[in-house]
């Protein structure tokens, strides 16, 4: 398929009254061709911090202090605010999590999706519109040739983010990040604009990234999964891999706290709260945390190692250095 963006070695924190914090802490990762990838973890792990680093969104307070995203070929990072504004929209589209907070109220929906179109891909007035029209077809919304005219408060909250995915399609971008693009909606639309997201990637060959803090939610749609905590990617595979063979205590405390309908016992949740990235623990984030937890997580922070081909988890439980590093 080929790669179409590599994150490596990913270092990004804020500066705030309280002193620095360390919200990405050197992930890595890559996203293929027409490949869909979901980003997975609680509130606070560094997810949507990854998508607006990638986006070069960060607001103020917040930096990159090391790493590389190569995206087509060149890395982001080095890209000035002005080289980013050419990039974002034209090549690489995002979804974001409340479309009413997103859409302009004083503009129509048409004006919205034809705005990008006339600045990215150089079309007319009549151009413009004409594929506005074809878009808001694609993305499923009915008798197109009326609700161009319409504003953002005559749709509803499902119908307002398939405009949102409507403008960030409309570019024909090469990558679509979606930032939690269905929190805000019922579990009937939310499954309606996974199941629309998953049609056009495949119609359209676009590579996406879905950031979700719910495994639930990716299973009928994503190809691989990323699982961070902490800032850290703890757990990376095939959607098969984990939910059928997770291997990070985390990853298999996400699953056990999914309902499913064939559930006889109760839900686990997983105790405890995570570390304090304004001083992260010495070891393994997630010991405080977790069952399994051996002295030499306290001590050593794992990485990332093979578990098979396609799968790679951050836990001393299978790591190849564990028996040299506890005889130290």
């Amino acid at each position: 398929m080929g790669e179409i963006l590599e994150v490596k070695d990913l270092h990004v924190s804020f500066n705030t009254y309280a002193g620095e914090v360390k919200a990405v802490r050197g992930i890595n990762f890559t996203v293929n061709k027409g490949e869909f990838v979901a980003v997975v973890g609680e509130s606070g792990c560094g997810k949507t911090v990854t998508s607006e680093t990638i986006m070069g969104l960060l607001p103020p307070a917040g930096f990159v202090k090391q790493g590389e995203i190569i995206f087509q070929g060149e890395d982001l990072v080095k890209k000035s605010d002005k080289e980013m504004e050419r990039i974002r929209g034209k090549d690489i589209g995002m979804i974001f999590q409340d479309p009413m907070t997103s859409l302009n109220p004083t503009m129509t929906v048409g004006h919205q999706i034809a705005e990008g179109l006339r600045k990215h891909r150089a079309m007319s007035k009549q151009e413009a519109r004409k594929e506005t029209l074809k878009v808001l077809k694609l993305v499923g919304i009915p008798v197109p040739d009326r609700r161009i005219d319409q504003y953002p408060h005559e749709f509803s909250g499902g119908m307002r983010q398939r405009v949102m995915i409507a403008i960030a399609l409309a570019s024909e971008p090469s990558l679509l990040i979606a930032d939690e693009p269905t929190t805000a909606l019922d579990v009937t639309i939310q499954a309606q604009i996974l199941s629309l997201m998953k049609e056009l990637q495949e119609q359209l060959n676009t590579s996406t990234i879905l950031i979700t803090h719910d495994l639930g939610v990716v299973a009928e749609v994503c190809d691989k999964v990323v699982v961070m905590y902490a800032g850290k990617v703890v757990e990376a595979g095939t959607v098969d891999d984990i939910f059928y063979n997770p291997e990070h205590p985390y990853t298999q405390g996400l699953l056990a706290s999914v309902p499913r309908l064939d559930m006889e016992k109760r839900l686990v949740p997983i105790g405890g709260t995570p570390p304090e990235l304004l001083n992260p623990p010495k070891g393994c984030a997630f010991a405080q945390r977790c069952s399994h937890a051996m002295k030499i997580c306290l001590e050593h922070d794992p990485d990332l190692h093979l578990i098979s081909d396609q799968q790679q988890a951050a836990c001393w439980l299978h790591h190849p250095q564990r028996k040299a590093l506890q005889e130290n």
